[in-house]
């Protein structure tokens, strides 16, 4: 069992948590999140408006895929499946 997989292992209860977290409080945590960019954005002068939209856009999918882990149609990288047809080899 090499490095990566040992820290795997021991991260994974700590994964479902957080999980279950994110399920519950999603919303909270997108408005936390919103807060923050407004606030840095505030200090900032503006300066890194696009860069800070961007991290908390990238933030917020992060929260969405760690609370719809379990649902429908989640595979072993979470989320959702693609829509359409599948890709032709």
């Amino acid at each position: 069992m090499g490095l990566l997989d040992s820290v795997k292992a021991r991260l994974a209860p700590a994964r479902g948590r957080v999980t279950d977290l994110a399920q519950q409080h999603g919303g909270r945590i997108q408005q936390g999140l919103d807060k923050a960019a407004q606030v840095v954005d505030e200090r900032t002068k503006g300066r890194y408006s696009d860069r800070i939209r961007t991290g908390t856009g990238k933030a917020k999918e992060a929260v969405d895929r760690l609370a719809h882990k379990d649902g429908p149609g989640a595979g072993p990288g979470g989320g959702t499946p693609p829509s359409g047809p599948p890709p032709v080899s």
